[in-house]
């Protein structure tokens, strides 16, 4: 089982850096390479609510789940 997180389509669809997406949602670049890259462990709401605000889209939008 995977959860896949799929940031990066969104931050292209809206022309948006990562510096900037990390601004507006209230992370450190850092933290959103870890969110990209599939290395999180956990999110929390308010950063999830932050993400589907600034990138105007649902949770479903940016969570994938595949069956291995």
């Amino acid at each position: 089982m995977a959860v896949r997180i799929l940031i990066d389509q969104l931050l292209v669809e809206r022309r948006m850096s990562v510096g900037d997406f990390a601004t507006a949602i209230g992370i450190t670049p850092a933290n959103v390479a870890v969110l990209k890259n599939g290395r999180a462990r956990a999110i929390r709401f308010s950063t999830l609510d932050a993400i589907c605000r600034v990138l105007e889209c649902q949770p479903g939008d940016i969570l994938r789940w595949d069956d291995d």
